[in-house]
């Protein structure tokens, strides 16, 4: 202050000195340490200034704060900058919605408005404090958000002092009843240049949510290199996203916790619908978003449910949006129509119902459901409700033909189309090589008994084109779909469930020199009848007349239903929904929102929590639908757990990995890929490597951009306690596996990233979008079994097999279920993000990062060409020949609805 009063005494002299350099030139020196900069009043002499008068000294260089300056040269500069913000509205409004609407134009002229007030990167060098611009309201809310539109554009105007700084965070209170959904902010009138907010985030009131909401700049930044004004505000951000693991979750929460999977079940309602909690040392399983409910009344350890339609607790954001929820429940509202006629006549009638003939089948495609069954004309007339629905939703009734009969409505029958569908339909990943023969279990002798399979050479000699065994495997033409380990353990308790039978299946493949693979033998296992003995096998192989043709066509159909259930169970639900959306939480705990990891997974992210959420409100709960539709019923998530404790590694997940694990693939550095497929002609494979390896491209750039040596990686704590968390309490059963890999090197991260990526979308497309267009048709890929095979002698399947095999597979009301179910979950959202299609320049402020996003959007466009190039390949003949269907479900792009194609960004649906 003394030197203040002394510059102030001498205002004029120092104004007219010739001794003085211009305000104009005065250098800025940036202090080591700071994020702000000083003035340096003196660069090359110091002006001591006496009481009385002015001597000329030989001076050191000297910094003054901004305070003093202002009192030297003048107050600081203000400048008016504008935020420009858009709101994306509601497209439909309820009652309650309008109400809220009239109380906020109200609240708007009485000051209970919108706010708006930016936060800088720097800080007051006074009160060591972010500097802010002060608060700011947002004009003509209501005016505008009666305009017609999907979005409502606004403007908000600041007066800041010209030393502000770059804007890094908006703070917004909502002093409205209702929230809304804030998609963007850009605050232009800075030196810097426009600088853009990307929110796409619910903004709460201060009613539900007292605290600012603080969105931050589209400026990426690793925890040391955080600018000073913002780093209470990233450290705060994170807490709040991370809760303190108490209370029950409200619908507007942003907290995100784990839990284990105890809501499956519901005691509540009957012994029958008790089910064992998913996630501990006695079934280990993922963690899941922790919703906070109370427990059942009958068993203190299990979740209390909520049941449809009431909506199950994700964050807020994390929560469909509305195109994609409209889209949803239409897709819901179509299946409950389907299944909704099934379901009447089965409440008041004893009879399964079974298929009559293969031509009942046909009619749900042509002419709607049960028009031609033959079984409803003395039924109508006591379900009035059936006759009505039918007349007016007759679109709605019949079920779109799949596109597994779309070329040849009998390639189902082939033994080359079961052989073609392990590799390029619904479930291509459990195709392994036979490299011990006979096979060998890994289950305990000592309760399952001898290791051994029961094939022999003598069983498929004949069907290896003159090879023996030893040589075919020798020349990796062997191979394998060996569900036997993972059903045997449940075998006896499933079949003594009503209307469900099954077999541990092993089917032996031989690579034919076409390239298509042909089973060339089946085996069906049953436990032992005591602990230890003999098991009983049944060994079919390919048929010589009009019996052993019946009976091979019913083991293929067992062998599918295994295959429906690993499929859905394991390579579906666990490997990609559950097994990901642990590391999607600690993202969220762990990450900055500003952290760059954070926003390349961000778009990997979207939705999952909340289809997970409703899977397990609907899907894989006691009575669901899985339970329901697929041969192990109440034990398809023990069967799914037990897969997880024995089986799944995260280190294999990746697809190169996974391709060596199962021996379809040898490294060879001179190939492409930098591996070799033993299967030459494996359309998931081809085109999956061309997908990995752009993904791994992307990431390996975008890792290195931010991370140039292992010290960078060690020293980023957000990073580390995000991977940690991930494992040590999202993978908390298996925390302790020696397989982890280390994330120490940036090569460590990319492998990481590049293998989270590659299952949240291009895997689970493969998996997810074909289930309806080639899993359909019952009869291809019945998803249950409900008898098991019959004596070669039984009069029943003598007299009439065709009847037998109809009988086998699921009825009519299971089929229906079934099939409204897939359809629904193989639709994309009319908003679906496909990777490599988020081209605008929003989500990133770094020039090289967003250059190389564009290459890898172009990357997709291209593999797009290629995969059509390979589907018109006539040598490629498990893609492309007469009657055989393109292989098109790694196409990067697709249309809405049931497309067959497309890779989503993240595990949406």
């Amino acid at each position: 202050m003394a030197v203040a009063g002394e510059v102030a005494g001498y205002s004029s002299l120092l104004g007219r000195s010739s001794l003085l350099p211009d305000p104009k030139n005065f250098k800025m020196e940036q202090r080591s340490g700071l994020c702000f900069s000083m003035p340096v009043l003196f660069p090359a002499k110091q002006v001591r200034l006496p009481s009385r008068s002015l001597r000329v000294m030989r001076p050191p260089v000297a910094t003054i704060s901004e305070e003093v300056l202002s009192l030297v040269v003048g107050k600081p500069a203000k400048i008016k900058v504008r935020a420009v913000v858009t709101v994306r509205r509601k497209s439909k409004e309820d009652f309650r919605d309008a109400v809220a609407n009239q109380l906020d134009a109200l609240s708007d002229k009485i000051g209970r408005n919108v706010v708006l007030e930016l936060i800088s990167t720097e800080i007051n060098s006074k009160t060591k404090a972010p500097k802010k611009s002060g608060e700011a309201v947002i004009k003509d809310w209501y005016e505008k958000m009666k305009a017609k539109g999907e979005r409502a554009v606004y403007t908000v105007d600041f007066t800041v002092d010209s030393g502000f700084g770059e804007p890094g965070a908006v703070a917004v209170a909502n002093r409205h009843q209702r929230e809304f959904f804030l998609e963007s902010i850009v605050v232009e009138g800075f030196a810097s240049g426009a600088v853009h907010f990307l929110c796409n985030s619910w903004v709460q009131s201060t009613k539900n949510l007292p605290s600012k909401r603080v969105f931050f700049s589209n400026k990426s930044y690793l925890p040391w290199e955080t600018p000073e004004g913002l780093k209470e505000l990233r450290e705060k951000e994170l807490m709040g996203l991370r809760g303190n693991g108490k209370g029950v979750r409200k619908l507007s929460d942003r907290i995100y916790d784990y839990d284990i999977y105890n809501d499956l079940g519901n005691p509540d309602k009957g012994k029958e619908l008790t089910r064992p909690n998913l996630g501990g040392e006695k079934l280990p399983y993922p963690r899941r978003c922790r919703t906070g409910r109370p427990p059942t009344d009958t068993n203190l350890l299990c979740e209390s449910r909520i049941e449809k339609p009431h909506p199950v607790y994700v964050p807020r954001d994390e929560a469909f949006e509305e195109l994609k929820q409209d889209s949803f429940s239409a897709g819901r509202l179509k299946a409950v129509l389907h299944n909704l006629i099934p379901s009447l006549i089965a409440s008041i009638s004893a009879d399964d119902f079974d298929f009559q003939c293969f031509h009942d089948i046909d009619n749900l495609y042509k002419e709607g459901l049960l028009l031609k069954l033959g079984i409803q004309g003395h039924l109508l007339h006591k379900i009035p409700l059936v006759k009505k629905l039918h007349e007016s939703s007759h679109g709605l009734l019949r079920y779109d033909t799949p596109s597994i009969l779309s070329k040849d409505k009998f390639a189902w029958l082939r033994d080359d189309e079961l052989g073609r569908q392990v590799v390029a339909g619904i479930n291509p990943i459990n195709i392994e090589r036979v490299q011990v023969f006979p096979p060998v279990s890994k289950l305990d002798p000592d309760v399952y008994g001898p290791p051994e399979s029961s094939l022999t050479e003598a069983d498929i000699a004949g069907h290896l084109n003159g090879m023996s065994v030893h040589q075919a495997m020798e020349e990796g033409k062997l191979f394998m779909i060996d569900h036997h380990d993972t059903y045997l353990p449940f075998v006896d308790r499933i079949n003594a469930l009503d209307g469900r039978k099954t077999y541990a299946t092993r089917t032996i493949f031989f690579l034919s020199p076409l390239g298509t693979l042909r089973p060339v033998a089946i085996e069906l296992a049953l436990p032992p009848e005591i602990a230890g003995g003999e098991r009983r096998s049944r060994v079919l192989t390919p048929p010589c007349d009009a019996t052993t043709s019946w009976l091979w066509q019913l083991g293929k159909a067992h062998v599918c239903a295994n295959d429906c259930g690993v499929h859905q169970l394991v390579n579906h639900w666990l490997r990609t929904h559950a097994c990901i959306e642990p590391f999607i939480l600690a993202a969220h705990r762990r990450l900055s929102s500003m952290h760059p990891i954070f926003r390349l997974l961000h778009p990997h992210m979207r939705y999952t929590l909340e289809i997970n959420a409703l899977a397990r409100q609907s899907l894989i709960n006691a009575g669901g639908v899985i339970e329901a539709c697929f041969t192990p019923g109440p034990l398809c998530m023990e069967i799914s757990a037990e897969y997880y404790r024995r089986h799944w590694r995260f280190d294999q997940e990746g697809l190169p990995a996974d391709l060596i694990r199962r021996g379809v693939a040898v490294e060879d550095s001179s190939q492409p890929h930098g591996l070799r497929l033993l299967i030459p002609d494996y359309p998931y494979a081809n085109d999956g490597l061309l997908i990995w390896s752009a993904i791994d491209h992307w990431v390996n750039l975008y890792t290195t951009h931010y991370y140039p040596n292992a010290t960078a990686i060690l020293s980023d704590t957000e990073l580390q306690s995000w991977y940690s968390e991930s494992i040590n309490s999202g993978h908390s059963d298996l925390r302790h596996s020696h397989w982890w890999p280390s994330l120490s090197t940036p090569t460590d991260l990319s492998s990481i990233l590049t293998t989270l990526i590659w299952l949240s979308s291009a895997q689970h497309a493969a998996l997810n979008f074909g289930q309806y267009p080639l899993g359909g048709y019952v009869p291809n890929r019945p998803p249950l079994m409900r008898r098991l095979l019959p004596d070669d002698k039984d009069a029943t399947f003598i007299a009439d097999p065709h009847r037998y095999f109809l009988s086998a597979i699921p009825n009519v009301l299971q089929a229906t279920k079934f099939m409204a179910v897939v359809d629904t979950l193989s639709t994309h959202s009319p908003d679906e993000e496909y990777l490599g299609g988020r081209r605008e320049a929003a989500w990133t402020a770094e020039e090289e990062v967003l250059e190389g996003y564009k290459e890898f959007a172009a990357e997709m466009e291209r593999i797009e060409e290629e995969i059509g190039r390979r589907n018109g390949d006539s040598g490629r003949r498990n893609r492309c020949g007469a009657g055989v269907l393109p292989y098109e479900l790694l196409l990067p792009s697709s249309g809405p609805g049931v497309t067959a194609r497309g890779v989503p960004n993240s595990i949406s649906i």
